[in-house]
């Protein structure tokens, strides 16, 4: 079977947001900051703004979207009692940035959104975090608040990718076909969870990533959840109707059927190509030939080579005359 090994390991360079992308959300989200500091300390100067970085950029799944885009979560903290209701917050923050990009903010159920326009979004979830309490309290529009703490999800995450490298790449790539698949496909964090908790290791990444996925659909064909380990312990699944979770269970069932295809076809660029079906033009094509083959005839040629080095030195004694040069016997050598 065709391997594959070194395009997922390319393909995951090429999520990569590049260098000058990255360095221009760092810089706006420093701006976007400093706009809800000044408009707080002016207008509510009751509520002091602290700063979070969570997400896929805190625990290093972020990808550069089909698009060529990629967004940043920056949890905005009230350490203070509950005011005005969650749904007001949150309005007074999107007062705050509002104006700062051309996109009107976004406000949405669990954060208000600030769009750079063929660039990227900032996404902010507003939290209050009172005295004394063990985890923030998020805002949800026209809702009561409620428990999350996305500082637990960080550290578990951290800590399996601690315990499993793989874990990281393997979410990542799940991330990609969602985000090529799109039609309301699972979120990144519901494929980061599902990837980390059904991880199948493996030397060689398309055979990790086929595994894995097997052992997703398993779970899920089992019982339909994926519970958030960390406050507030929610399944992220729970609102999915059947129409969404028939559409997930399909697609999932598809890029099995596809991967195994793959993993069977001995042409490395055919191969290649069935991966592309799932994973978007991001993942390279490859080598129109027998890698396999290619490879077992380099490794036949290498100990070819290495048998005969060995051979030659084990027939070609050193010697060395009394001059102190040194040089091979031969069975003939000092014959006339």
């Amino acid at each position: 079977m065709a391997n594959c090994n070194k395009l997922f390991l390319d393909f995951d360079i090429n999520l990569n947001i590049p260098k000058a992308k990255k360095d221009k959300l760092k810089i706006s989200k420093n701006e976007v900051r400093t706009k809800i500091r000044n408009y707080f300390k002016a207008n509510h100067p009751d509520y002091k703004p602290e700063f979070y970085i969570q997400g896929s950029y805190k625990v290093g799944t972020i990808i550069l979207t089909k698009d060529n885009e990629c967004d940043l979560d920056d949890g905005v903290y009230f350490r203070r009692e509950q005011g005005v209701s969650g749904t007001t917050l949150q309005t007074w923050v999107k007062n705050a940035v509002d104006g700062h990009t051309t996109t009107p903010p976004e406000h949405r159920k669990k954060c208000i959104r600030v769009i750079f326009k063929a660039e990227y979004h900032i996404d902010i979830p507003v939290y209050y975090f009172p005295d004394g309490s063990d985890h923030p309290l998020l805002t949800i529009k026209n809702e009561n608040c409620s428990e999350s703490d996305p500082k637990d999800f960080v550290e578990w995450y951290i800590n399996e990718i601690k315990n499993t490298p793989q874990v990281l790449r393997i979410s990542r790539h799940l991330k990609a076909w969602c985000d090529f698949k799109r039609d309301k496909m699972p979120s990144g964090l519901a494929m980061s969870i599902l990837a980390a908790n059904n991880i199948q290791k493996n030397d060689r990444e398309d055979i990790a990533l086929r595994d894995t996925l097997e052992k997703i659909k398993e779970v899920l064909d089992n019982s339909f959840k994926c519970i958030v380990p960390a406050t507030p312990n929610d399944d992220l699944f729970a609102e999915y109707d059947k129409t969404r979770k028939d559409k997930f269970m399909n697609n999932l069932k598809s890029f099995i059927e596809e991967a195994n295809k793959a993993l069977d076809e001995k042409n490395q660029l055919k191969a290649s190509k069935l991966w592309k079906n799932h994973l978007g033009d991001k993942f390279p094509e490859g080598a129109d030939e027998d890698t396999d083959a290619k490879e077992q005839s380099l490794n036949t040629l290498k100990q070819i080579i290495l048998t005969g080095s060995a051979y030659t030195q084990k027939s070609g004694n050193i010697a060395e005359d009394n001059t102190g040069v040194k040089h091979k016997e031969h069975k003939n050598f000092g014959r006339n």
